[in-house]
């Protein structure tokens, strides 16, 4: 839960919010998200998303290209002493960020997301916001 400002430094370094930290121990993976973030889970997370990624049919060109996408741009990020981790660059520029940064909570999982981008889609979302919730209504509590 909850939403935090933070910034990448020029080697690519992020810290981590303590409040997630207490739950990632040290190390987190992070990988391609969709609509244009990162999304960073525990190790028994990624390994249960693993293990459904491997139950996708590999006759479905889809499903393919879906595994490759979420596989190769995962990476094994450990946390350091201040409470850090270096993203590889190929993810840094795959969300297009530059140097601020959003990481907010997601239930399973955290997204980093761009400063400008997380704002739009922020806007986007909480305009329609009870739009979204009827549509769903059969899945929420």
């Amino acid at each position: 839960m909850g939403e935090f400002a933070h910034s990448i430094d020029k080697k690519g370094r992020m810290i981590i919010p303590a409040k997630f930290r207490e739950e990632l121990g040290m190390k987190v993976i992070i990988t391609r998200g969709l609509d244009g973030c990162l999304n960073g889970y525990t190790k028994d997370q990624w390994d249960k998303i693993y293990e459904q990624l491997l139950q996708l049919p590999t006759t479905k060109k889809d499903a393919r290209m879906f595994v490759r996408m979420m596989t190769s741009k995962a990476a094994e990020c450990e946390i350091d002493a201040q409470g850090r981790v270096l993203l590889p660059a190929g993810l840094i520029a795959l969300a297009n960020i530059t140097k601020e940064c959003m990481i907010i909570g997601a239930a399973n999982h955290f997204e980093v997301w761009a400063k400008d981008r997380w704002e739009q889609v922020d806007e986007e979302a909480s305009a329609s916001f009870e739009d979204i919730a009827e549509s769903l209504s059969e899945f929420i509590l």
